[in-house]
C-alpha cells in the first residue's frame, strides 16, 4: 500500500439518485477532526450518462463505471479502486453526521467491522408513508446484535475485505448480512459504534416503499441457500405479526403507530405477490 494512501475510503454505489449527490458531497466535506479518506462514487447505470457533481475544494473524488447491475458489484468496484486501508460504505441519499468519520476512527479494532447507527428521518411534518418508514427504521444496533449491518453505515478492514472475496456480486438485496454473517464466521466480529451516526430520508410516497419491499424479498427468496430460502418462503405466508408488535411498542405518538401497522398489512401483499412472481421464475428486481 502506498505511503500516502489515506486512512479511509469511503465507497458509494450510485443508481439513478444524481440528485441526492450534492448533499451528500457537503456532508463529507463538512467532516470534523477525520482521518485522511478518499470518496469514490461508481456509477451503476453508465449508458445514463446523469449529469456528474462537482467535489468540494479539499474533497478527493473519484467516479468510476459499474455496467454489472447491483449495488453489490458496483461496491466491489470501488473497492478494488480503492486506496485506504478501511473501507466504510455508505449510500447516496445518506447524511453523515459531522463527526461520522472521527467517531470509526476512534473505534478501530483491527479485524473487526464497524457499524454505526442509521437514523430514518421524514419531512415536518412526515406524510404517512415517511411515518411508516421512521417508524420501521434501519434499526442497526438490533442488526448487529444479530451479526449483520445496513451498508449505509459500515466499515470494513480492507484486508478483512479482500481476504473474503468482497461482496457477492449475484445479489441485488441482502448483500450486507450475508457479508457480515460469512465474515463472523471467518473470525471477524461485527461491533456497534454508537457515535458514528448517518441519516437516510425516510421513503416519501407509496411507490418507493413497495419498490424496496420487492427488492427485499428479491434478497429473500431469490438467492442464498436453498434452505434459508424456503425458509423465507414460508414466513412470507404469514401475517406480518412480530413486526405489528414492533411499530405498536414504537416510541412514537399512537397514530403514527397505527399508521405503520396499517402499511406494513398492505406491505404484506406486495410480498405475497412478489414472492408468487419470484416462485414462477420471475427474476429478484433492483
Amino acid at each position: 500500500m502506498p505511503p500516502d494512501a489515506p486512512a479511509f475510503s469511503v465507497v458509494v454505489p450510485v443508481y439513478r439518485q444524481w440528485e441526492h449527490l450534492p448533499r451528500l458531497l457537503a456532508a463529507l466535506a463538512a467532516q470534523a477532526d477525520a482521518p485522511g479518506f478518499e470518496l469514490i462514487l461508481v456509477d451503476n447505470e453508465p449508458e445514463a450518462a446523469a449529469p456528474r457533481p462537482e467535489a468540494p475544494p479539499g474533497l478527493a473524488l473519484r467516479i468510476l463505471a459499474c455496467a454489472r447491475p447491483g449495488s453489490y458489484a458496483a461496491r466491489n468496484l470501488g473497492a478494488a479502486a480503492a486506496r485506504g486501508r478501511w473501507l466504510v460504505f455508505t449510500d447516496a441519499d445518506c447524511r453523515p453526521a459531522p463527526r461520522w468519520l472521527a467517531a470509526l476512527a476512534a473505534g478501530v479494532d483491527p479485524g473487526s467491522l464497524l457499524a454505526g447507527p442509521v437514523e430514518v428521518v421524514g419531512g415536518e411534518p412526515p406524510n404517512p408513508c415517511e411515518i411508516y418508514d421512521m417508524i420501521r427504521g434501519i434499526p442497526q444496533a438490533r442488526y448487529v446484535a444479530r451479526g449483520y449491518a445496513a451498508t449505509a453505515n459500515l466499515a470494513v478492514p480492507r484486508a478483512v475485505f479482500e481476504a473474503l472475496g468482497g461482496f457477492d456480486p449475484r445479489r441485488l438485496s441482502g448483500g450486507d448480512a450475508e457479508f457480515c454473517r460469512r465474515a463472523g464466521a471467518a473470525g471477524h466480529p461485527l461491533r456497534l459504534v454508537a457515535g458514528a451516526l448517518t441519516r437516510h430520508p425516510a421513503r416519501a410516497d407509496w411507490a418507493e416503499l413497495a419498490a424496496k419491499e420487492r427488492r427485499i424479498k428479491g434478497g429473500q427468496i431469490g438467492a442464498g441457500p436453498l434452505p434459508r430460502r424456503i425458509a423465507w418462503t414460508f414466513r412470507t405466508l404469514l401475517p406480518p405479526l412480530g413486526d405489528t408488535r414492533a411499530y405498536l411498542a414504537a416510541p412514537a405518538p399512537w397514530r403514527w403507530r397505527a399508521v405503520a401497522v396499517g402499511i406494513r398489512f398492505r406491505l404484506w401483499g406486495v410480498d405475497l405477490t412478489e414472492m408468487l412472481r419470484l416462485l414462477a421464475g420471475g427474476r429478484p428486481r433492483r
